[in-house]
């Protein structure tokens, strides 16, 4: 009887670890199916992101179709510069025929797109307000090198690469007004809490995010109805071994509470990729002068589209009190 007994002890634990083992496995197959389909340059697909955004863009397609030919019409080039870390960084420069003082926006991305992609809309009012306009790719996205997306805490040290470009190639007395979308704007809010330039003179942030690991749990518990972990802790734990950084290692309400700039805040009352709580969460711990605009019924990134006139309202007052 005790050796029956034995065997049988010994084979419920053996089905127990089998257990254990095969539970292990998913999860890590769990973990590395996220990771490589958000953080990995090629996986991350912007059909996906834009689906699981929600924003109807096909309404909007006659007018970008129309400024996206207007812009392209307008002389451009391209741009390479090296980050810190060794990598290519592209982008596409306008420079303006305009006259009077310097000025340049420098405008930063979402998630998956490129620079080329999210200011078709927005060039029409800086091109013809005499700006500038320097459209980055953000690490492992367009042409720009890199094989792990950043979010924000690696690209807001390659913003300063662009900054300090302009600086040198227009000069000392040029104003420099920085325009983030979404990850672009969460790069510029991580960016606020460094020491930046004098010429830096104002921040756009349209619909960012406070962290990638905030924004990830987000999109799991809304979108997927699934736990946050093990899969953010275990994802966390790749990405600081693959691409450098925690995924909450740099959080953009920590940051702005650093901020000296001033920083106009815009975002979707609608939105459900990156919620509005978030730029009200944000916006509480800046601790630079600051303004809001909350666009009524705008999905991710659509405030401009939803409302064009109080938009350019909006970011004409800010100009006006950051730039003169």
């Amino acid at each position: 009887m005790g050796k029956k007994s034995g065997k049988k002890r010994h084979g419920l634990l053996k089905a127990a670890a089998a257990g254990i083992g095969i539970a292990a496995a998913a999860t890590g197959g769990e973990i590395a199916y996220f990771y490589r389909r958000t953080m990995k340059r090629g996986k991350a697909k912007t059909e996906r992101t834009i689906k699981m955004a929600g924003t109807d863009w096909n309404q909007y397609m006659d007018l970008i179709q129309e400024r996206k030919t207007a812009m392209l019409a307008r002389p451009h080039s391209d741009l390479w510069q090296e980050s810190y870390d060794g990598l290519k960084l592209h982008a596409t420069y306008f420079p303006t025929e305009a006259a009077e003082k310097k000025k340049i926006v420098i405008c930063f991305h979402g998630y998956t797109s490129q620079g080329l992609a999210d200011y078709i809309g927005l060039s029409d009012y800086y091109q013809k307000r005499g700006f500038a306009m320097l459209l980055p790719d953000a690490r492992a996205h367009g042409l720009s090198e890199g094989e792990y997306i950043g979010f924000g805490c690696l690209d807001r040290k390659d913003a300063l690469v662009w900054i300090d470009w302009v600086i040198k190639e227009l000069g000392e007395d040029v104003e420099i007004l920085l325009h983030g979308t979404s990850m672009g704007a969460a790069t510029l809010l991580m960016l606020s809490g460094l020491a930046l330039p004098e010429q830096v003179k104002g921040i756009v942030s349209d619909c960012g995010f406070t962290s990638p690991k905030e924004v990830f749990t987000h999109v799991l518990h809304s979108m997927y109805h699934l736990p946050s972990f093990p899969v953010i802790p275990g994802a966390d734990v790749v990405n600081r071994r693959l691409a450098g950084y925690g995924m909450d290692e740099c959080n953009a309400k920590r940051e702005v509470e650093k901020a000296t700039v001033s920083i106009l805040f815009i975002h979707g009352s609608a939105d459900t990729f990156v919620p509005c709580s978030m730029c009200d969460e944000i916006y509480e711990h800046c601790a630079s002068p600051k303004r809001k605009l909350i666009v009524e019924g705008a999905a991710h990134a659509e405030s401009y589209y939803k409302d064009m006139e109080s938009y350019e309202k909006e970011l004409t007052e800010f100009i006006a009190e950051t730039m003169g």
